[in-house]
């Protein structure tokens, strides 16, 4: 067997024509699922790239490409991700390139499809995940043994992952503020494109599961990923509750909680005195802010690092490898945003 395999080499081993590899590849109706399943395992077990994919492994490395797809362009958590994956993919003599979906599966699938047409050599995906999105772009990424690595799960696909484990991290948040006193506690939720708002969600119910507290439906409130959203979501919340506020607001992310530390700036809410704010990243331009912002601290650059780590070791592989989730580790950072309640000190 050549080191690189070719089609002839699916198709002998699968006992079938070169015209049904490719119409397995190209997911056509004409096969039947039982040799449909036959060629799929071979490509696995002889690590076999359809199309130029294949040949990309011959190329120098100077030539070769990495695509990142991120969800919002406009989002500082990504720009220090790709910044982790662009210094080690240069290294190996990878170009990263990278779109942004802006939260529509629509233009990830447009994206992936665009990206895999001009052969890259592997991708970094942070996929949408809402309730209507079509995922079967990514199912086809590992149909057709393009490397990839997801920098969230999505269930029921096994594929390699880097992430934190953001229930735990969001439940330690919560947790330090139910320590400090803090027993109205509201939660300014994300996007509904994002695994991780179901999980930082998550972990916000299990907090108070764990405690004495009970979560009302009320204390959730929809915001998003944006500044904007932080300061929208904290004027309509703030700005129509003069009794019964809450002590202290957990956010789904740190751009979130800036922009509702504007609002609360503009609504004479002090902060950490009225409100305690908690955001979640660690977002390194927040040390240049003028509010020191308590948070959850997520490696970014690590996990870009990470990311090309794997796709380096998936795209020169010889044969199937399996399937690497890194979880990295979370810390809680605490600056000055929060404190103990006036009425617990």
């Amino acid at each position: 067997m050549s080191k690189n395999p070719t089609i002839s080499d699916v198709a002998r081993l699968a006992g079938v024509s070169k015209a049904t590899v490719s119409a397995v590849i190209n997911n056509k109706d004409t096969v039947g699922e039982a040799t449909r399943r036959n060629v799929l395992a071979v490509i696995e077990k002889l690590n076999y790239r359809p199309r130029e994919a294949a040949r990309n492994r011959l190329r120098p490395r100077a030539g070769r490409s990495i695509g990142v797809v991120i969800k919002e362009e406009d989002n500082p958590y990504y720009f220090e991700v790709v910044a982790g994956a662009r210094r080690f993919a240069e290294e190996k003599g990878y170009t990263i390139l990278v779109a942004s979906t802006e939260g529509s599966y629509e233009a990830e699938q447009r994206i992936v499809e665009l990206m895999t047409a001009q052969d890259v050599s592997g991708l970094i995906i942070t996929p949408v995940l809402d309730s209507q999105a079509d995922l079967s772009h990514i199912f086809d990424l590992k149909r057709r043994n393009v490397p990839f690595v997801l920098l969230e799960g999505v269930r029921g696909l096994q594929a390699n992952l880097v992430d934190i484990d953001n229930v735990q991290a969001s439940l330690a948040a919560v947790n330090y503020l139910i320590e400090q006193g803090h027993s109205r506690i509201v939660y300014f939720a994300g996007p509904p494109y994002s695994l991780h708002s179901e999980d930082r969600l998550e972990g916000v119910r299990r907090a108070f599961s764990e405690s004495s507290l009970s979560l009302q439906k009320d204390q959730i409130v929809p915001a998003g990923a944006h500044l904007q959203d932080g300061y929208q979501a904290g004027m309509d919340y703030f700005g129509r509750r003069v009794t019964g506020r809450p002590t202290a607001v957990v956010c789904y992310n740190d751009l979130v909680a800036m922009g509702l530390m504007r609002a609360l700036h503009e609504l004479g809410v002090r902060v950490p005195e009225d409100v305690s704010v908690m955001g979640f990243d660690d977002l390194e331009f927040l040390r240049y802010a003028p509010w020191a912002l308590s948070t959850v601290h997520v490696p970014k650059r690590e996990m870009g690092e990470q990311a090309v780590r794997i796709l380096d070791r998936h795209i020169n592989a010889t044969s199937a490898l399996p399937v690497e989730k890194v979880q990295l580790e979370y810390r809680l950072v605490l600056r000055d945003t929060t404190a103990a309640p006036v009425e617990a000190v």
